[in-house]
């Protein structure tokens, strides 16, 4: 995996350990690319530190739905379990004490235990889910079609354009995990996304939910999907 200037091959091109960014709603996902507006103290901490030393920072979502309810007032957010892990790829200050970056995934991580670094912000040591780092060998396994006329669907439902050009140029790999990244859906379907198991797994994940979404807001989309 090639992400800016660096690769990522093997687990010892990872650390062992890395800061993590909980953002509810959030999805990054291997060779994506995040925008993120950074202003609170700690993560802008975070992000100095990142900077100054491998420029990686992990996203991960906070514990969504009911299991949320089940924290101890005062305590630190629960996480959920699986995250993705970013290379800082692009960085501006704007002046008014604000960060925009732009993360590019790497690979998708497991957390395991939590590290007291004496920071404002929380560092975990993580499990790297190793074969992101060369997920493109399962490209040809996506339905692509199903995948187009899915977003098609949606596009159409929802009076929306699409550039058709950079659709049809873009790889199998690129096109499921940027559709995947840019879906206006929750908190738990992005986290279904990020867990598929293989890239097949997460275009036919996306199409069940564009469908299920579509059923629930349009009523019958089989002529949509045709």
């Amino acid at each position: 995996m090639q992400v800016g200037n660096a690769r990522y091959l093997k687990p010892e091109d990872l650390p062992e350990a890395i800061p993590v960014f909980p953002l509810t709603g959030a999805l990054l996902l291997p060779g994506g690319q995040l925008p993120l507006n950074i202003f609170e103290p700690r993560y802008l901490s975070m992000f100095d530190d990142a900077l100054a030393s491998h420029r990686l920072v992990g996203m991960v979502q906070p514990v969504f739905g009911e299991h949320r309810a089940e924290e101890p007032a005062g305590e630190m957010p629960a996480l959920c379990q699986v995250g993705c892990l970013g290379r800082i790829t692009s960085f501006a200050e704007t002046g008014d004490g604000r960060y925009i970056v732009s993360l590019t995934g790497i690979c998708r991580y497991r957390l395991l235990e939590e590290v007291r670094s004496g920071k404002s912000y929380r560092s975990f040591r993580i499990a790297p889910f190793i074969t992101d780092l060369s997920a493109g060998d399962d490209e040809q396994s996506v339905d692509r079609e199903a995948l187009l006329s899915a977003f098609k669907a949606y596009l159409d439902a929802n009076k929306l354009e699409a550039d058709w050009e950079s659709v049809e140029r873009a790889s199998n790999m690129t096109l499921v995990n940027s559709m995947a990244m840019m879906s206006p859906y929750g908190p738990a379907e992005k986290q279904a996304l990020l867990e598929a198991p293989d890239l097949k797994t997460r275009a036919e994940t996306l199409i069940a939910i564009t469908e299920i979404v579509l059923a629930r807001s349009y009523g019958d989309i089989d002529t949509r999907l045709q």
